[in-house]
């Protein structure tokens, strides 16, 4: 199979390149609403795109420097939950937010004593009329701080098994009840929340998919989230890749330190090679996609293996820049990709990756293999969904 990108005659660059020449500086709305920002949506929300098709759009997407909204939880997660179990109504009143980033989402489902173990949680929904009233506590809420709504697990069935008793909601975080709470990381950036939820009513029309059938839904969304995390990107999909660092040894050796010596040369071939083969099977994972299946055990592998390249990436980056590698505010990676015209950020007129993004994606690294669902969980899934080995024994 050739991977090689089609050329100008490919339609849907032809296509993107006429709706840019009527749209010069679209707004994030009129990306939304042309497919752009999800192409391989379903329409009306999306383009249908094949993989080929939504690279391409990609490519011309970075290359116009036009950036997609910043919503990850709501176009990566919650958007494809509602396509899959939402109804028509949920669909129409929270999809063109999701894409156009007007409504921010967040993710309430691990809680402190149910993460790995999610199905454990505790918070609970219990139905009042025309309405649930839940209680219970979240953490590691990602952007709950500005978000307007969340995808929210709570158990409705104390006394089905764990797997079966939860149920899958829509919560207007802004609702009576809700009390969020900041938790910064080491980096000192504030991303993270504990949420707590006290007798916050929602309206029953916000169940999503039926009553006690949240966990089959939390796998659609889960496998959706790693998918999302194991993006091109060596931050949760985000930020520069390894093929940046190869650009920025090519073109400025004399201001990386440790550029010539051989282990950190093996390592930057070995890093890059590593990229290639994510990028390929990011491929195979979008053509099961839009092959109609949800991510399986396919997004485990590519994610756990997308965690650790994460990790080389930014410590190679720390060792390409010697002894400024210990600095959070200078050093050679600062404004190199701007001057090489390489390893630039998308969508900022070709900016390069400040020296503090390198610093902070070195310190922010290790979360790779625990957000989203560990490695040793990643690991466990291929093992058992596609060796076929045993579970693990109960404690």
């Amino acid at each position: 199979m050739d991977f090689a990108l089609p050329g100008d005659d490919h339609p849907a660059r032809a296509a993107f390149r006429t709706w840019l020449a009527e749209h010069p500086s679209p707004s994030a709305k009129e990306v939304a609403e042309a497919g752009y920002v999800a192409p391989h949506w379903p329409r009306p929300w999306g383009l249908d795109a094949d993989p080929i098709s939504q690279l391409v759009i990609d490519e011309e997407m970075k290359r116009a420097g036009i950036r997609r909204p910043i919503n990850p939880i709501g176009i990566g997660w919650a958007g494809p939950t509602l396509m899959h179990a939402g109804t028509e109504e949920q669909q129409s009143a929270y999809l063109p937010g999701i894409l156009s980033g007007e409504d921010i989402w967040c993710q309430l489902f691990s809680e402190p004593g149910a993460g790995s173990d999610l199905a454990s949680l505790t918070t609970r929904a219990v139905r009042d009329g025309d309405e649930w009233v839940v209680n219970g506590q979240k953490v590691w809420t990602t952007l709950a701080h500005v978000a307007k709504y969340g995808i929210l697990l709570a158990r409705t069935d104390a006394e089905a098994p764990k797997h079966q008793g939860i149920s899958y909601f829509v919560l207007p975080v802004g609702s009576p009840g809700v009390t969020v709470r900041p938790i910064v990381d080491m980096t000192g950036d504030h991303a993270f929340n504990e949420v707590f939820l006290d007798e916050v009513r929602i309206p029953a029309g916000n169940l999503v998919g039926k009553m006690n059938d949240g966990w089959r839904l939390a796998k659609v969304t889960l496998g959706n989230e790693r998918v999302s995390l194991s993006g091109e990107g060596a931050l949760w999909g985000n930020g520069p890749t390894a093929a940046d660092l190869v650009d920025l040894v090519r073109r400025s050796p004399a201001d990386l330190r440790g550029a010539a010596h051989g282990d950190i040369r093996d390592r930057l071939v070995a890093t890059w090679a590593e990229g290639e083969v994510l990028r390929l099977v990011r491929l195979r994972t979008l053509g099961a996609l839009l092959a109609g299946r949800t991510p399986g055990a396919e997004a485990s592998v590519r994610k756990a293996l997308a965690d650790r390249h994460g990790g080389r990436v930014m410590n190679l980056a720390r060792d390409l820049a010697g002894p400024y590698g210990l600095l959070s505010d200078g050093g050679p990676l600062d404004g190199l990709a701007g001057k090489s015209g390489a390893g630039t950020m998308p969508g900022e007129g070709g900016a390069a990756w400040p020296s503090s993004f390198w610093a902070k994606g070195f310190l922010f690294s290790p979360a790779l293999t625990i957000g989203g669902g560990t490695s040793e969980v990643q690991r466990n899934i291929v093992a058992e969904r596609v060796l076929g080995l045993p579970h693990d024994p109960a404690a």
